[in-house]
């Protein structure tokens, strides 16, 4: 009762914050290559932007688009241990090779300029003996600080049920980013197709890590920009659960709902398919899951401002998967609980763990 008499308050928090991280000023919007043209202009950039991407069809190929999956060799430097109730277990930040080389040419330049180093980064919390099922953790937009991570997620609890945990870094965030706002997701659609590409590459080689080495199962959370990433990740590989957690589903419901798109309510309709179709080949809702139904769990938050949950609804949806709402929102995530005892309970059922 107390969770749901606060939910307004967590609303007003995530509509003020949306403001600062969504909102555009006319200023802005000038500087901006894309955003400063209009619907017509706009639609025809993102329907080259469409046929750019065309090759990468059909879709259900992954590899014709996010290439060969290749294991991380992670160098692995120990940044001590973490007492969890009794049991000590061992912490490691890990760096491997990231490919940064563009599906499009004509990008590669601006892609690689904004990339800080092209290297994927991670924190490993692995219990001793032999590996554990592992579960990937993702973070959101503006985040990837692992010192924040490890508050934002209930990490001894997950560490206590029985996984190994890993936190893994998103491209252009936390100690890949260089100063300013993170360079992806960017306005530039191309950039923001290009980016989730890494990602995929820097998770799948992560994946095959934690299998060869032993983890009997591997699966995958994510908040908001996260919960899109592992959403993605889930149609492209093979896991063994995963849980997008107040996710984003959709760039073109996101900028339609910001006001990012510009003209009459058609023209702004318009440029939102457009957008859509533009974005497609990173979508999360343009393939089919390789992650069984039972083994998906999506929450949301019936408060959220920043991602609304009829993003986790759409996801839910094209998952068929379970659906948990609790009462907060986006940052003050009152009553999150329940959402984790329900991952908690696909994972009991499917005996991953005791």
């Amino acid at each position: 009762m107390l969770f749901r008499a606060l939910a307004p308050l967590a609303s007003t928090l995530d509509r003020a914050v949306a403001v600062a991280l969504t909102g555009r000023t006319s200023s802005a919007r000038r500087r901006s290559e894309s955003e400063s043209l209009g619907p017509t202009d706009r639609i025809a950039a993102l329907a080259d932007i469409e046929r750019a991407y065309a090759s990468a069809e059909p879709l259900e190929d992954v590899d014709r688009f996010f290439g060969t999956p290749r294991v991380a060799a992670p160098k692995l430097v120990r940044a001590g241990t973490r007492a969890v109730r009794g049991a000590t277990i061992d912490v490691f930040d890990a760096r491997w090779p990231s490919r940064t080389e563009t599906y499009l040419v004509d990008v590669r330049d601006r892609f690689q300029a904004s990339t800080l180093a092209p290297e994927a980064h991670a924190r490993f919390y692995f219990a001793p003996g032999p590996a554990r099922p592992a579960v990937i953790l993702v973070h959101g937009y503006r985040a990837g600080q692992i010192a924040i991570e490890e508050r934002m997620w209930p990490l001894d609890w997950l560490l206590h049920q029985g996984l190994d945990v890993v936190i893994f870094v998103l491209p252009f965030h936390g100690a890949r980013a260089k100063a300013g706002p993170p360079r992806f997701p960017s306005s530039d659609p191309r950039v923001t197709i290009e980016g989730f590409r890494q990602a995929m590459d820097d998770l799948r080689g992560l994946v095959g890590y934690l299998r060869e080495r032993g983890a009997p199962q591997v699966g995958a959370m994510g908040m908001s920009l996260g919960g899109y990433t592992v959403s993605l990740l889930a149609t492209v590989e093979a896991l063994d659960f995963i849980c997008p957690m107040i996710p984003l589903a959709s760039f073109g419901d996101m900028a339609l709902a910001s006001g990012r798109l510009v003209g009459s309510r058609e023209e702004q309709l318009a440029q939102h398919d457009a957008l859509e179709r533009a974005q497609r080949v990173v979508s999360p809702l343009a393939r089919k899951s390789r992650v069984d139904r039972d083994a998906i769990v999506v929450i949301a938050g019936e408060g959220d401002r920043i991602t609304p949950k009829a993003h986790a609804e759409k996801l839910a949806r094209h998952f068929d998967s379970e659906l948990v709402v609790f009462p907060g929102g986006h940052l003050l995530q009152l009553g999150r609980r329940e959402g984790f005892r329900a991952v908690m309970r696909m994972l009991r059922r499917r005996a991953i763990v005791a």
